[in-house]
């Protein structure tokens, strides 16, 4: 197969999105060394000129047939306005309608003309709860909309502890749905009891979002690739309050490096964290200060190891197996 997948998230800084893309790129080439798949932008050199700079309309169409490519994948909420090939869209989540501050009034508006013309053949979801709610939202036909799990990078992986001082972490980009507010307050009520934890963040901050501040609490930006696994292995627990997820890519990441993971009580996460996870309501501080200190005070050796048993369900070679049936499926 000749497949062309949009490559602007390459392009972009580190995240969710550019993950996706660059772990699905090197997972079908490993897994699929016969097919051929070519990341296509208009970001890349040589840059359209022309008629061609009309990307959406024209240019991806006219780049996908110099690479003779069957179909396309829409890694981030977009493909063709004017279909030439099958195509199967990525939505992430439905964030864009939720919260439209925290996306662009292009994607919320274009996807969701794309999703409403039915011009992809299939849309692709990494979550149950994400397939339910764009059914439900969009009206899009149910057998059209195909669940696949994402999974973590190959050097997130458990290893030894680093010596040094116990903390809980929270790793990711800062902005308003990831919630941090209810671990400030967790923290002072931690604080109020005695009981004096450390809370890092680790992650960019959202332009206009102010970085929530409290005593124990630190915020240590944007982190290396690198430095990620041994931040999950050497916390007491990793901590992700979300009121609102697609997946919960840093969960897998977090579990898959044996840390132990507190997360919101929603449904989303619950589908990644399964058994392993603990939660608690996202809007309840007493509920997460609770948790915290029963971990904090007594650590779970067994919860660790149940971590990385529920990373297991998740790799990128059944990933990108299952993409690969997905573009079978949809060049028909």
């Amino acid at each position: 197969m000749r497949v062309a997948l949009d490559g602007t998230p390459l392009m972009g800084p580190l995240g969710g999105i550019r993950r996706f893309t660059d772990q699905l790129l090197l997972a079908l080439r490993a897994e699929f060394p016969t097919d051929n798949f070519t990341p296509l932008s208009d970001q890349f050199a040589p840059l359209p000129k022309g008629i061609e700079k009309r990307w959406w309309m024209f240019g991806l169409n006219r780049a996908m047939a110099r690479v003779e490519a069957d179909l396309f994948h829409g890694t981030d909420f977009a493909v063709p306005y004017v279909k030439q090939r099958p195509c199967v869209m990525t939505v992430h989540d439905l964030s864009p309608w939720r919260e439209p501050g925290a996306a662009s009034a292009r994607v919320q508006s274009r996807c969701a003309m794309l999703l409403r013309l039915r011009i992809p053949d299939f849309v692709h979801t990494p979550s149950e709860a994400v397939r339910e709610e764009l059914i439900e939202r969009f009206r899009f036909p149910a057998d059209r909309v195909v669940t696949i799990p994402l999974a973590a990078a190959a050097h997130f992986e458990a290893g030894t502890q680093d010596e040094g001082g116990p903390y809980f972490l929270c790793l990711g980009t800062l902005e308003d749905r990831k919630n941090l507010g209810v671990l400030v307050k967790a923290m002072a009520i931690l604080q109020a009891r005695g009981l004096h934890c450390k809370l890092v963040l680790a992650g960019q901050a959202r332009d206009g979002y102010a970085v929530p501040q409290g005593e124990g609490i630190t915020w240590i930006g944007k982190q290396e690739e690198g430095l990620l696994p041994a931040l999950y292995r050497n916390a007491t627990a990793v901590l992700y309050p979300s009121r609102y997820e697609g997946f919960g890519l840093p969960v897998v990441e977090a579990m898959q490096c044996g840390a132990i993971v507190v997360a919101s009580d929603i449904p989303v996460l619950r589908e990644v964290g399964g058994d392993a996870a603990l939660y608690a309501h996202p809007e309840s501080p007493e509920a997460w200060a609770d948790t915290m200190s029963e971990l904090w005070t007594h650590p779970d050796p067994q919860r660790q190891a149940r971590s990385l048993e529920q990373a297991q369900h998740f790799s990128w070679q059944r990933t990108a197996a299952a993409f690969r049936q997905l573009y079978e499926r949809c060049a028909g």
